[in-house]
């Protein structure tokens, strides 16, 4: 990888016109947010970022079986690409409105920051990176991934990565912010633990086992397993739900519950552990059942499973990442979180993921904000580090 720092030299006439072309950048950032892309439904959005692709000559121009969309700028050099990836798909359901309305210097709407800005700039670095003015010596492919939030589960970027040669760097844009650099994936295994049994009245049918009454076990003992302080991990009940009616002992109820770490056997273990929560808590109720009554059964599944991993600070991805930060004049954070990056970092591909300028707040909820001051560092940011990874030409 070259010397970021002469990268970002060589680029400082495209800095300027990126610059100069902000208040665009800005018009295209509150175009996709109004869009609408709840996860699992991002093809309107989708193909309005093919069309976008189009027209700025991408090559190979298309949209995968999940709905990704992809393109590419040829590289010099025919050899593994770099990949820009930002994604799609918001957590606002489709009832939501999405006019995105000035607040003094924010900008006000469901999904500006997370993820129209991160699609602004991949449109812009698509721009920028056009093969003549900048040319560089990789391929740079760029991919608008489907099913990023949620129980999406990363399922765009596990089909895009799933297929593709390995890549020789990966870049995430993801939100507002400059100085972040994530480097760590911050894996999580989401599961629903369900009990199921006879039910029935609750006088006349008392003594059957009761399903609410397992999953508040199992919801008890999770709460009660030990944490480790390092690898760091986190275990929480997210949701309980169940039953039909206030005189009725339940027939029916779940809970659902998210493990998070960056250490793949930290997850592995405590996953282990919600199973046999889930066994002994259905155990424990058909031991209190009246004699001659139908048992309880449980079953858990697997709804979430988000890989982990690290990339080494030392890695030239890192590196070159952290390089670029500081020459924009900002202060570089090696950061933890759960993005698209989490896909490669897990198949050993390095991978950073990186905000796409700006200033932003109150992500997943209706008055998520955008302050776009000094917004073109971090589209600079941006620019140096993806040519610094495919090298100029």
């Amino acid at each position: 990888m070259p010397r970021t720092h002469q990268v970002h030299e060589a680029l400082a006439p495209v800095h300027a016109r990126l610059a100069a072309n902000d208040a665009e950048i800005v018009r295209t950032q509150v175009a996709i947010c109004e869009i609408p892309a709840p996860t699992g439904d991002e093809a309107e959005r989708g193909a309005w970022m093919a069309r976008r692709f189009s027209a700025l000559g991408l090559a190979d121009v298309r949209t995968d079986d999940v709905g990704n969309v992809i393109a590419r700028r040829p590289g010099a050099a025919r050899t593994a690409p770099v990949v820009l990836c930002a994604h799609l798909d918001t957590v606002f359901p489709r009832d939501v409105p999405l006019r995105v309305r000035r607040d003094g210097r924010r900008l006000v709407g469901p999904g500006i920051g997370d993820n129209g800005r991160g699609l602004a700039v991949m449109l812009a670095l698509a721009e920028a990176i056009d093969g003549t003015t900048v040319r560089t010596r990789r391929p740079v492919e760029f991919v608008a991934t489907v099913g990023e939030e949620g129980l999406g589960d990363l399922r765009g970027a596990k089909r895009y990565f799933e297929d593709a040669p390995p890549p020789a760097a990966v870049i995430v844009i993801d939100g507002a912010g400059d100085e972040r650099v994530v480097h760590r994936a911050l894996g999580s295994r989401r599961f629903r633990a369900r009990f199921t049994g006879p039910g029935g009245h609750s006088w006349a049918a008392f003594g059957v086992p009761n399903a609410i009454h397992a999953a508040a076990v199992c919801a008890a003992r999770l709460a009660t397993l030990p944490l480790p302080d390092e690898p760091r991990a986190t275990l929480t009940v997210a949701r309980i739900g169940g039953g039909m009616s206030v005189n009725a002992i339940p027939r029916d109820a779940w809970i659902e519950v998210d493990i998070r770490s960056t250490d793949p056997s930290t997850l592995h273990a405590l996953s282990r552990a919600a199973h046999r929560a889930a066994r002994d808590a259905c155990a424990a109720e058909n031991a209190r059942r009246a004699h001659g009554t139908p048992p309880l059964e449980h079953h858990v599944e697997l709804i979430g499973d988000r890989p982990c991993g690290v990339v080494p600070e030392d890695d030239p991805l890192v590196r070159a990442a952290l390089a670029a930060t500081r020459l924009v004049g900002r202060r570089p954070e090696l950061a933890t979180a759960s993005t698209d990056a989490n896909v490669p970092i897990g198949l050993g591909v390095p991978a950073v993921a990186i905000g796409a300028g700006g200033r932003g707040g109150d992500a997943h909820t209706p008055g998520e904000w955008f302050d776009n001051t000094d917004g073109s560092v971090g589209v600079a940011r941006a620019l140096t580090l993806a040519v610094a990874a495919a090298g100029l030409a």
